[in-house]
């Protein structure tokens, strides 16, 4: 049975946000809130865990995986960033955008691409995750909640809680989502490509 968190979307009780850390630290994987929509969570350095999260979420090796980042700085340590890259992410951090870029030797193999050898990074503007992504004191691996059988993502945490308690740890309920996935970017050429369209409006980043 997962545990559930209700926390406050403003205001979130380091308490409860603290409990949710423990079990991630302890290889569990969380549904927790984000400013695009609920996601699945676990452990930067924890292999079971990451092969857990693309289980219960229905995909292999070659999808992406995202870190969730408290900042542009952390996220830098993550992803090989040039000057004209960092004014693109500095545009749209925090934000519901994806950035795919070349991953850092401090990313885990299993977490990247296994031929490209990148990884889709982004910092999210909510609350809540900012305040547990503090705590944890490092990047989480994510990927949206959308069930295997579906294609929309979830927003209603008590039925995340009903259709997944027996494969997650933890549901943090901070209210609903907007419950549309990332804009997502690949920076990994010359010029930025829009990958997907969602949250994010690619106008901002100067992408049509």
């Amino acid at each position: 049975m997962s545990q559930y968190f209700e926390v406050h979307p403003v205001n979130p009780q380091p308490r409860l946000l603290k409990q949710a850390a423990q079990i991630l630290h302890s290889g569990g994987i969380a549904a927790v809130p984000t400013d695009s929509s609920y996601a699945f969570v676990c452990h930067l350095d924890d292999k079971a865990a990451a092969e857990n999260l693309r289980r219960i979420r229905g995909v292999d090796e070659k999808h992406h995986l995202t870190l969730l980042c408290r900042d542009l700085s952390e996220l830098a340590s993550y992803a090989r960033v040039d000057n004209k890259q960092y004014r693109l992410l500095k545009v749209g951090t925090p934000g519901p955008f994806t950035f795919i870029l070349e991953a850092t030797k401090e990313v885990p193999r299993r977490v990247s691409h296994p031929s490209r050898r990148t990884i889709g990074l982004r910092v999210p503007d909510h609350r809540v995750t900012q305040e547990l992504l503090a705590i944890l004191g490092q990047p989480l691996i994510a990927t949206t909640l959308i069930a295997p059988d579906e294609t929309e993502p979830m927003n209603e945490p008590r039925e995340i809680r009903d259709r997944f308690q027996k494969l997650v740890q933890a549901v943090v309920d901070a209210g609903a989502c907007p419950m549309q996935p990332t804009t997502v970017v690949d920076l990994t050429g010359d010029t930025p490509v829009l990958v997907r369209s969602g949250r994010g409006n690619p106008a901002q980043l100067g992408l049509s």
